[in-house]
């Protein structure tokens, strides 16, 4: 690790996977960690994530569509995981942390050794906008690159919801991710490409093989967030004012009350302060006037 970086990754947290609602998940897969090692926040609660992998010398399209999904995902909330590597792996932590998300790099080397070191800078990003940087490798761990970053991969699949693979050769360490995937029973989807570029090859023989195709951020987004959800998060949204009076009136509103009165009365107001806060929401745009003094949502 370069001096640059030494003192900001001078100590890091470890963890049984077990002990953390985000990393339990991988108590279920087919070769559990013994232990975690991480710089950053581990996020909370087991919020829903997408893995967005693929090659390290990714195409214009490729290079868009990573950043796209991964932007959108994090910008609806949920965690990006991806492996800090060159090409694809790097663009989708770049793309959520521009979206003010949270992404989650797993490395494939002890957890004091970033690799590439090209990436330490985006890698102290992560962890100062909110994200983690996670390793199994303890510091100072002896290991051997052509196992550790596919045994890496497990681990990226496995914390994941879902799995999109975004340009891969048919050699690829990508396809190693995908084959967890489907191991671990996540959702797999491929990006498909253009069948004479080598890059393009791997994910449309996945495709052949049953993965789902991508084709836009919602075949994603949908999984993770369903529609119903997503309209019941935003009625919830909708029923808060800018202040108690309004939030009272809306939830009033929104149980089926209508009548003026009774509704000052439900959101336990005087009539004045009722008719200051009812016009300020219907100037507001969020309630409208039905005549007679009688109201409902916007």
């Amino acid at each position: 690790m370069s001096t640059l970086f030494s003192h900001f990754f001078s100590k890091n947290n470890e963890i049984r996977p077990q002990k953390a609602d985000f990393t339990e998940v991988l108590s279920t897969i087919a070769v559990m960690p013994k232990m975690l090692y991480f710089y950053g926040k581990m996020p909370q609660n087991r919020p829903k994530s997408v893995a967005i992998v693929g090659t390290r010398k990714p195409t214009k399209y490729g290079s868009e569509i990573a950043y796209d999904l991964a932007y959108k995902a994090a910008k609806r909330g949920a965690v990006v995981i991806s492996g800090l590597a060159y090409g694809i792996d790097s663009i989708a932590h770049r793309g959520a942390l521009a979206a003010g998300g949270v992404t989650v790099a797993v490395l494939g080397t002890p957890i004091d050794q970033i690799y590439p070191r090209e990436h330490e800078g985006l890698a102290q990003e992560i962890v100062e906008k909110g994200g983690m940087v996670m390793s199994e490798l303890p510091r100072g761990a002896k290991y051997y690159a052509k196992t550790c970053f596919l045994q890496r991969n497990r681990l990226i699949s496995g914390l994941a919801d879902v799995v999109v693979i975004v340009e891969a050769a048919e050699r690829s360490g990508s396809l190693n991710t995908a084959m967890h995937a489907l191991e671990q029973g996540r959702e797999l989807f491929a990006v498909p490409g253009d069948i004479t570029r080598v890059n393009s090859r791997g994910c449309n023989r996945l495709l052949a093989q049953g993965a789902g195709i991508y084709t836009e951020p919602e075949d994603v987004l949908d999984l993770l967030f369903p529609p119903t959800e997503v309209a019941q998060r935003e009625q919830k949204r909708l029923l808060f004012g800018d202040n108690s009076g309004e939030t009272a009136i809306l939830r009033a509103i929104a149980a089926g009350e209508r009548d003026g009165e009774k509704l000052a009365e439900a959101a336990r107001m005087e009539a004045r302060i009722f008719n200051q806060n009812i016009t300020m929401l219907e100037i507001k745009g969020r309630v409208r006037a039905l005549g007679a003094n009688r109201w409902c949502l916007a």
